[in-house]
């Protein structure tokens, strides 16, 4: 497997590079990850720091968004409902479909050229093993659908653990990102319709949304488990 001629000893230059990125992640994260969640979860206080920044605003949010991909401990949702706030259920959707395939664009690469240290810094082996024995499945294609199309899956780190597999970029980022597509407009519209201050469906919209995460995150080890099984009786076939 990939993963595990990753593991073996990586040329100085990498890990070189593997350091630089390690300490840019972690003071990315600490520097920007609070103040960027506070931000979020204010939308009027976003757009107001988003738009100060004038014509590039729109470069400046999609910058935004890469990191909240890149940097998988920034709430997705938040900017997300931030973005579709700012700029309506469309555009919303549009500028952060941009910035989620840059975002992901940058963690798989990273992932392929740094290699298992870099991504067991902050996934778990059991995780890690778990989602690498899937993506390398022959039914990989069907299956990355299913993980980034489920809620409470975290697609974000699932992005570096692919980037470990013989996954092609291309294809992985196209089924990627139509797989994510259904959750983005969700959480764009939702912001949408709070900026129009419709707080009735923004409530009922919001709870469709957290149940289904919460359902996401209660049996998502029951279906990982069921493809593990399948793909298993498959494979005695």
């Amino acid at each position: 497997m990939l993963m595990e001629m990753n593991k073996s000893k990586i040329p100085v230059f990498n890990l070189i590079l593997l350091v630089i990125f390690i300490i840019l992640f972690v003071f990315a994260t600490v520097k920007y990850g609070p103040e960027l969640t506070l931000l979020a979860k204010e939308p009027e206080q976003f757009r107001a720091a988003i738009l100060a920044y004038g014509y590039t605003s729109v470069l400046v949010f999609i910058a935004v968004e890469i990191m909240q991909v890149v940097i998988a401990a920034i709430p997705g949702e938040l900017i997300q409902i931030a973005g579709g706030y700012m700029y309506g259920s469309l555009l919303g959707t549009l500028y952060l479909v941009v910035g989620a395939v840059a975002g992901s664009f940058l963690a798989f690469f990273a992932s392929r050229l740094l290699g298992y240290p870099l991504v067991r810094a902050f996934v778990s082996e059991g995780k890690l093993k778990r989602f690498n024995r899937l993506l390398e499945s022959q039914r990989s294609d069907v299956i990355m659908f299913v993980l980034y199309l489920l809620p409470g899956i975290p697609k974000d780190i699932l992005t570096y653990i692919a980037g470990l597999t013989p996954a092609n970029p291309w294809k992985f980022l196209l089924i990627s990102t139509v797989a994510r597509l259904p959750a983005l407009f969700a959480c764009a519209y939702i912001g949408a319709n709070l900026e129009n201050e419709n707080y009735r469906q923004v409530v009922a919209l919001l709870g469709v949304a957290v149940v289904l995460f919460f359902l996401g995150i209660l049996y998502r080890d029951r279906l990982i488990d069921k493809i593990h099984r399948i793909l298993h009786s498959h494979s005695k076939e």
